[in-house]
């Protein structure tokens, strides 16, 4: 960080009287912040922060899961209270277990089906359900012509309704 940035955050907590409150760290290295409500210097009131200060400085080095569950609840405000590092490796060792349980069942499950399973069979598709001709005989490929047959004025209609 630059020195010129350094002076002016220096400058800007000293005028809002934002007061941090260091709640926790996460095993990553992350700490985590409370500001409570206060009054700034033009009389306004403003809210409870909880703000997070990465590890990675860069936001572009930050990805997913940087963050344990249990702190980016109570960033979002879903929890009231911060967690404790006990709970959040309780809360990962529960998750390991789970994963390691669901990883067995599938395993077993895929071994038991596969007595069951058929074996393929396969199947002819003739056409697509889109073509004129699906699920009738498919037209033939052989030229077919009535020019010899056809006779002009030959075919009247069926209900002997005839046009003048």
């Amino acid at each position: 960080m630059a020195w010129s940035q350094r002076w002016f955050r220096s400058m800007w907590q000293a005028l809002s009287k934002e007061v941090r409150q260091h709640v926790g760290t996460d095993q990553f290295g992350n700490k985590y912040y409370y500001i409570p409500e206060y009054k700034n210097w033009r009389g306004q009131t403003i809210r409870e922060k909880r703000i997070v200060e990465t590890a990675h400085k860069k936001e572009v080095d930050y990805e997913l899961g940087d963050i344990p569950t249990e702190w980016e609840a109570w960033i979002r405000r879903t929890r009231k209270s911060p967690p404790t590092m006990e709970e959040i490796l309780k809360n990962e060792k529960y998750r390991e277990e789970i994963k390691m349980k669901s990883e067995e069942f599938y395993k077993e499950k895929l071994l038991s089906q596969e007595d069951l399973l058929a074996l393929p069979v396969h199947t002819q598709v003739k056409g697509h359900a889109s073509a004129p001709h699906f699920g009738k005989e498919e037209p033939s490929e052989d030229p077919t012509s009535t020019g010899q047959t056809f006779q002009p004025g030959s075919w009247m209609p069926q209900d002997g309704k005839s046009q003048k």
